[in-house]
């Protein structure tokens, strides 16, 4: 079913929308959350989570992209998930890790004007990233937006651990350089 069908269903209050997407996006949705918590039980509550956003946020949402919405959803669903889940056991696992790496490049205080600047960082972030070569762009995009483990992206991308860790460093650098160049403070 294309996207767009699904969509619709989700408009047309339909509930096979929630099988559809189950169906054509469930298995990128638990890759995501699973990537953040790392447990099979709360990231399949997280999609089932990102299901019933989906159902109350379509109307009147319309999005362009539905993979990269419901992405986005389950992206948030399980950070919050992993904050509260943190909050409790204050232990350092993967998704803290890679959050770490990029406080360096990444402004961190929280502020009103931040929150205004923040679609020109989401701006300026997404420019650098399409400048970049496309294996460059989706192994930075598997890391911290997927939060994929190094060892898995290697492993994906054919280069060594030392490689994969090199160039998300020097990306990391680049990144840190270029927002500072179009103005955003670090």
């Amino acid at each position: 079913m294309e996207d767009h069908e699904i969509i619709n269903l989700y408009w047309e209050r339909k509930e096979n929308a929630i099988s559809a997407t189950a169906k054509k996006y469930g298995k990128y949705c638990h890759a995501i959350s699973y990537n953040i918590l790392h447990c099979k039980e709360d990231a399949e509550e997280c999609v089932n989570d990102t299901y019933l956003g989906a159902w109350k946020s379509m109307p009147p949402r319309r999005p362009e992209h539905l993979s990269t919405y419901l992405g986005k959803i389950t992206r948030n669903l399980s950070l919050n998930r992993f904050k509260q889940y943190n909050a409790r056991k204050r232990r350092l696992g993967q998704t803290e890790l890679v959050l770490s790496e990029l406080e360096d490049c990444i402004p961190s205080e929280t502020s009103v004007e931040q929150i205004v600047e923040e679609k020109i960082l989401v701006k300026s972030i997404n420019q650098f990233l399409w400048e970049q070569p496309e294996q460059k762009r989706n192994i930075f995009i598997s890391r911290y937006w997927f939060l994929y483990p190094i060892r898995d992206i290697a492993k994906n991308y054919n280069i060594s651990e030392s490689k994969a860790a090199s160039l998300l460093f020097r990306m990391r650098n680049e990144l840190k350089i270029y927002l500072e160049q179009e103005g955003i403070t670090l």
